[in-house]
């Protein structure tokens, strides 16, 4: 090549890359970083990845006792194991994509600081694994729901698809904002734990989102409808409860599902992906400071 040809190559900044954009030319790398991450969250564990599903079968059976037995939640809402559990494995995978990749950067400062690659691999990474954790959780939902007669229809595979993808959008656009903040503030972690603690009851998971209609004002029950998290959860709910044996039969669909759902749903759906572009906007932002900081 002569020297008139590599002068008119196009420049580009030192460590320069397109986000997310990148991410799926760097899949080996990020296969494994996603090995890395399950391989030292196991070290010396004896159960490893059966932990996966013994922590939400114990706190599915605490709280079904407690919301479903205790407070007789269950008396009046036909299969309520799977309602409460449809709900609860959407929030257990947002908050450990959070967790994940909140502290992904830090975690991996050695790397970071060490050797050029698009630093969203990190995020991405944790996300992933959330996602493995999730599988197990998944699976003990669909046979919980298969013992009750679940006889779902397209559609009904449909919103659960969509449940779990705007659960990942949502929280890894959080993550890529609270990860870059965590590199500066370490009070990051905290806020998230905050907001996992607020996740759980800001959507109806112990709950029917009629008793939210019924007490809060319309403007406030429209934005309740806004949050992606409610959304997904009434989604997964449409998905593994609606088409279980009896639940139909009691009520009609009108009661089962809020008003206009179907709206409210894409109406989340474009605000998770607003958040992901300003969670990455946030990202790039601060991408050039984390070697120096970390």
């Amino acid at each position: 090549m002569s020297s008139s040809d590599l002068a008119s190559l196009p420049l580009h900044a030192p460590g320069h890359s397109n986000g997310l954009l990148d991410v799926p030319k760097w899949h080996f790398l990020l296969n494994l970083l996603v090995k890395k991450e399950l391989r030292v969250r196991y070290r010396g564990s004896v159960l490893g990845m059966l932990w996966s599903y013994v922590k939400p079968a114990v706190q599915l059976l605490v709280y079904y006792m407690a919301m479903g037995r205790f407070l007789r939640l269950s008396a009046s809402m036909t299969n309520y194991v799977i309602y409460l559990f449809a709900g609860m494995v959407m929030i257990n995978f947002f908050n450990e994509v959070m967790g994940n990749t909140t502290r992904s950067i830090v975690n991996n400062a050695p790397l970071v600081g060490k050797i050029y690659l698009p630093r969203e691999l990190f995020p991405v990474s944790s996300l992933w694994v959330a996602f493995v954790h999730f599988v197990p959780q998944l699976a003990v939902l669909l046979l919980g729901a298969l013992v009750v007669g679940w006889r779902p229809t397209m559609l009904n595979v449909m919103a659960g698809l969509l449940s779990i993808a705007m659960v990942a959008i949502f929280a890894l656009g959080l993550g890529l904002a609270f990860a870059a903040w965590n590199v500066m503030f370490r009070d990051a972690e905290n806020l998230v734990d905050l907001i996992a603690m607020v996740a759980l009851w800001v959507s109806p998971v112990f709950y029917n989102w009629s008793m939210v209609q019924s007490v809060v004002p319309g403007w406030l029950w429209n934005i309740y409808q806004c949050n992606p998290l409610a959304m997904s959860v009434e989604l997964s709910h449409y998905a593994f409860w609606v088409p279980t044996r009896g639940v139909t039969a009691t009520r009609s669909m009108a009661e089962l599902m809020p008003p206009h759902w179907v709206m409210w749903s894409g109406v989340a759906l474009l605000i998770s992906l607003i958040i992901l572009v300003l969670g990455q906007m946030v990202f790039r932002a601060n991408e050039g400071k984390f070697a120096q900081e970390l």
